[in-house]
This record gives structure tokens, C-alpha cells and sequence, in this order.
């Protein structure tokens, strides 16, 4: 019996780029973490955060993008920040019917990468 990693048990990569789509409408409404989206190409931003999330969740690594740190250097994230995202990908991943377990494991994922984003 072969185990799926969590890329595969989601659906794959259409799935993920429907939750990507529904997670950004809730960021895009919060005004504590919109701003940071004001001038970005959120067509381009969606395709790109499927990729990164697919590569996250075992999917096939078709990530190019430039590291985390890099990534959000100058914005000056900070945690409630950082937490507000979290709270929108986990209620993404609830919308679309994500276990519980499931969705522990994603934002734990999410969560390994605080570091790497914080006070950048």
C-alpha cells in the first residue's frame, strides 16, 4: 500500500490552485495584510504560490522563485501578520473540506518558514 503525501491526497495542483484562488480573496479582504498585495500582479502571485504550495505539500518541485528571506525582504513582517495568512490558509484549506490532520500538517509546514519571513 503506497502512502500519498499530502499534495496527492488533496487532489493535486488544480485543487490547490482553487484553495490558493479562495485563500487570496480572504487576504485581499483583511486589512491588516492587504497592503502588503497592494501593487503585486495577484494573477502572477496565484500561479506562483500554487507552485510553492504544491512543492510544500510533496508535490513536484516547480518552484522557482526566490527564497523566502528574499522574498520578503523590506516588507517587515510581523507575527500577527504572519499568524493573519495562517488563519487564511487554514480556513482556505476548511473550505475545501481539508481534514483537521490534514490541515495541522500544512500549516506546520507553513510555520517551519516563520523565520525565514519575520522582521525581513
Amino acid at each position: 500500500m503506497t502512502t500519498q503525501n499530502l499534495y496527492e491526497k488533496l487532489g493535486g495542483e488544480a485543487t490547490i490552485a482553487k484553495v490558493v484562488d479562495y485563500f487570496y480573496e480572504l487576504v485581499l479582504a483583511d486589512e491588516t495584510v492587504n497592503h502588503f498585495f497592494k501593487n503585486t500582479d495577484m494573477d502572477k502571485q496565484r500561479k506562483h504560490q500554487t507552485k510553492f504550495i504544491s512543492f510544500a505539500l510533496g508535490g513536484p518541485n516547480q518552484y522557482t522563485g526566490m527564497s523566502m528571506a528574499k522574498a520578503h525582504e523590506g516588507m517587515n513582517i510581523q507575527p500577527e501578520h504572519f499568524n493573519a495568512i495562517a488563519t487564511h490558509l487554514t480556513n482556505a484549506l476548511v473550505h475545501f473540506g481539508v481534514s483537521q490532520e490534514d490541515i495541522d500538517t500544512a500549516i506546520t509546514k507553513v510555520a517551519s518558514l516563520k523565520e525565514d519571513v519575520l522582521y525581513k
